[in-house]
């Protein structure tokens, strides 16, 4: 393990070095040994009170460096001229023995920071646990996402609505690096610290953009095409951000900062979990005009550059053809198109349509329609289903065949909310058999498990849950 810290070596006022608060009796709840092994983290060994002195804030690793880094952000489409890692810090980075790429090791609620605006820096134990399931699960999927190295109680109590116990996740990501970066710097009229984020951005994320005519320009299209393919992956898994900040979108291309994240149940277009989403602009199928909105506030920071800004505004046109070819191309695999021809655009949405029409569950309707395709008793989904099968008979495989691959890209198992809930509640009374039973379901979202079918189904009417919450 060899920490080699690029983002510590930029100037003074891109972060304030600032060491983690501590935890007064620290537990290890989770250590995700695979991931740790990958990032060449093994020599640590798997000593529980070892691990959780280290990842409760009590020792540092060596070589680490650890800084909060600045940044702004618009929530909710108000602009905040500075933010900042308020209960987080960056340790270091590490180069991937894997893979060759260059990771950051994040504690997240390991005390305040100068950017804590009043708060305490601190998580609960209920977000760290909801962030360590559901980052995991992205993954599993396929869904460029932060990683959770480790989960931590710290022994201590944070006030919320009430006391709850506190907790510190370790967060892995390709960088911290967000669109609030950019704005942070560009509200100050800092051009020189601007352009020296901008390079750094592109040596770390877009090396190849330093061969085109505006590395800038090639580097914001980069951005553009990666955040295109995300959301669109979030849709396909009927995924909802909840939280789509400029400083929660990261450059790298990566889901971050697992707030009040949720996965749907029931299919609905506008279906919002967020209990600070009081207006739905965060909703499920608001997330592609959302996350095109955010790109304009990144070109308007490079703009600053000197770069003319038809230049920009032609690579963010193109945000919504690329999203529309990459979610045409991921819903026709869900519906075991082998390719995308007239028309299917249309059988998508009226399959989509049914399910929100008829209050359906989004995730299992995909698993049960495969089941389908030769049974020819009274459709349980109606004309649609009747259209679908029409369409993909005209394939030249067997039954079996479809119900592979469409089982192959639709997951079963999902990080349901009543489930996730159920085990931020025993953790929260010391239980952690509930968390550590979903964690292993969720490392095989696609297949199959005999035993534990019960974590695919929806929720009963009373273990709804209607609404989640950031934590802060």
């Amino acid at each position: 393990m060899q920490f080699d810290n690029t983002y510590a070596r930029l100037p003074g006022h891109f972060h304030a070095k600032v060491k983690p608060a501590g935890s007064p009796n620290p537990r290890l709840l989770a250590w995700n040994e695979p991931l740790a092994e990958a990032l060449g983290m093994g020599d640590l060994g798997s000593d529980p009170a070892r691990l959780a002195q280290l990842f409760g804030g009590n020792e540092l690793l060596p070589g680490s460096e650890p800084i909060a880094l600045a940044y702004a952000g618009h929530q909710f489409g108000n602009f905040v001229p500075q933010l900042g890692d308020g209960r987080a810090l960056l340790l270091g980075e590490l180069v991937s023995k894997t893979d060759g790429r260059r990771y950051d090791v994040q504690l997240k609620g390991s005390g305040q920071t100068p950017y804590s605006r009043n708060g305490d820096g601190r998580s609960a134990i209920g977000p760290v646990i909801r962030e360590y399931l559901l980052s995991e699960a992205m993954h599993r999927m396929g869904v460029p996402t932060t990683r959770a190295l480790a989960a931590v109680a710290t022994g201590e109590h944070v006030r919320r609505d009430g006391m709850l116990p506190g907790g510190v996740l370790t967060r892995i990501a390709s960088s911290h690096v967000r669109v609030g970066t950019f704005e942070y710097f560009a509200v100050r009229q800092d051009i020189k610290a601007l352009k020296a984020l901008v390079d750094y951005a592109i040596a770390r994320h877009s090396p190849e953009a330093l061969e085109a005519d505006s590395p800038p320009v090639a580097f914001f299209a980069a951005v553009v095409g990666k955040q295109a393919k995300l959301v669109s992956h979030w849709l396909d898994i009927g995924f909802i951000h909840g939280v789509m900040n400029t400083d929660n979108m990261a450059i790298s291309g990566e889901t971050i900062d697992y707030g009040p994240c949720a996965f749907m149940d029931e299919f609905d277009y506008q279906k919002v979990f967020s209990s600070i989403d009081r207006y739905g602009r965060y909703a499920y199928g608001q997330q592609p005009s959302i996350a095109q909105w955010n790109l304009a506030r990144l070109a308007e920071c490079l703009m600053r550059l000197g770069i003319d800004k038809e230049a920009f505004e032609a690579e963010l046109e193109k945000f919504e053809g690329l999203f529309h070819q990459d979610y045409l191309g991921r819903m026709a695999a869900k519906l075991g198109l082998l390719s995308v021809e007239s028309g299917d655009a249309t059988l998508v949405n009226e399959w989509l349509q049914h399910l929100q029409d008829n209050a359906l569950d989004y995730t299992l309707s995909f698993r049960q329609l495969a089941n389908r395709i030769d049974d020819d008793t009274e459709p349980k989904f109606g004309d649609i289903e009747l259209r679908w099968k029409a369409r993909v008979r005209q394939q030249d495989e067997s039954p079996t065949q479809l119900k592979v691959r469409m089982n192959a890209v639709n997951p079963l198992f999902i990080p349901r909310n009543h489930q996730v809930e159920r085990a931020i509640d025993a953790a929260i009374s010391g239980d952690l058999s509930i968390f550590n039973e979903l964690r292993r379901v969720l490392q095989q979202p696609f297949t199959e498990q005999p035993g534990f079918a019960a974590y695919a189904e929806p929720p009963r009417p009373d273990e709804r849950v209607y609404q989640t919450f950031c934590g802060t």
